[in-house]
């Protein structure tokens, strides 16, 4: 080989960078900005973005299919496991103790849902297919590791855009909520206070409750099965006080290293060719306003109560934590409400409502595979 052969080479790799490879290594830059100035969701958006900007180089070897990219795909998001694993930490991490003191929580879990169905029946109307628009429904779950495993099954062509749009909606909750709670409500509404309930949940009702919700779940929703067995595994261990170390292993290591993999495997998928569509900015806007139909149920949902119930025992802002995105949102609601009276302290409630909404984005995602008959 010569030296003009070996030139012409070395120069393979700039004759390769095309338009939409740039635009999109400028989408890996403000991925990583987001992660790392701004601090929102780092832990998913750093490795997103650092996939994305090792996919996108010229003639990438990781993404070729015995790359690295490539496998870590295959291995762990083409077949679910990833986003399973991740619920077995979410669980060992979750105390569902708020929503067992208050179980009225779960329907403001269940009315942060609608933004799921609501989207996927707007999604129908702009033309895309069912499974297609089930998919986009679902990042009104506002749960990263549900839209990957649903879209993952029905769409897996629209995996990267229904992910980078839950996990940036995700990360964007203390941005996107705050005026959506503010104009549904007054001053007199947002200022109203919630007794903590004094009763004790035992031992038993702590282990007999991801027993029985995995039962009762897995009988009526089967396709949910996968999703909610690894939560309330997750929530068994942690509550069953006997297996420390595997609590822990699930919600530190195991979940960081899984993180890592599936960040860098979603990224991989962000190739300029297959994510600059017109379908791509539609499954942004579409997956905001699911994010916002939620939020607005929610909060709706939580005032017709009020009304039905004839009184005021019940704060509105509390309706907006049913939306999942476990535990931030409930964080929010807390800060909006101190931030109208600082000795209003509303995060137990909140986490109630938030933890019902963890098994509701479940539920609705069991739903909409059986609906979409997924196999």
């Amino acid at each position: 080989m010569n030296v003009a052969e070996s030139l012409g080479l070395l120069a393979m790799g700039v004759a390769a960078v095309t338009p939409a490879s740039l635009f999109m290594l400028a989408v890996a830059g403000v991925l990583l900005y987001l992660g790392i100035a701004k601090n929102y969701e780092p832990l998913l958006l750093v490795p997103i973005g650092a996939g994305c900007l090792l996919a996108n180089l010229p003639l990438s070897p990781l993404i070729a299919d015995d790359g690295m990219l490539k496998v870590l795909y295959h291995m762990g998001v083409g077949n679910e496991l990833f986003p399973l694993l991740i619920f077995i930490g979410i669980g060992a991490l979750t105390d569902f103790g708020p929503l067992l003191e208050n179980p009225r929580m779960v329907l403001l879990g269940a009315a942060g849902q609608f933004g799921i169905f609501a989207t996927l029946l707007l999604a129908l109307v702009l033309g895309f297919s069912r499974p297609e628009a089930a998919s986009i429904g679902i990042i009104g779950a506002i749960d990263g590791p549900t839209s990957i495993y649903v879209s993952g099954i029905l769409a897996p062509h629209l995996l990267a855009p229904i992910t980078v749009a839950a996990y940036s909606y995700m990360s964007l909750v203390p941005i996107i909520l705050p005026p959506i709670m503010k104009a549904l409500t007054n001053e007199r509404e947002r200022r109203i206070r919630m007794p903590y309930s004094q009763r004790s949940i035992s031992r038993r009702t702590r282990i007999l409750f991801p027993i029985v919700v995995t039962l009762v779940v897995g009988t009526l929703v089967p396709f949910a099965t996968p999703l909610i067995g690894m939560l309330m595994l997750g929530n068994l261990m942690k509550e069953s006080g006997v297996v420390e170390r595997l609590t822990k292993a699930s919600s530190q290591e195991i979940a960081n290293v899984v993180t890592l993999f599936l960040g860098l495997a979603i990224g991989s998928t962000m190739v300029g060719s297959e994510f600059l569509k017109t379908s791509t900015l539609l499954i942004l806007v579409l997956g905001i306003l699911a994010f916002a139909l939620d939020a607005v149920a929610g909060v709706m949902f939580a005032k017709l109560l009020n009304a039905a119930g004839g009184g005021n025992s019940l704060n509105p802002l509390v309706g907006a934590a049913g939306i999942s995105a476990f535990p931030m949102a409930a964080r929010v609601v807390h800060r909006v409400a101190q931030d109208e009276d600082f000795e209003n302290h509303l995060l137990m409630h909140a986490m109630g409502a938030n933890a019902a909404g963890q098994v509701a984005s479940v539920v609705a995602g069991g739903v909409l595979l059986a609906l979409m008959g997924a196999r």
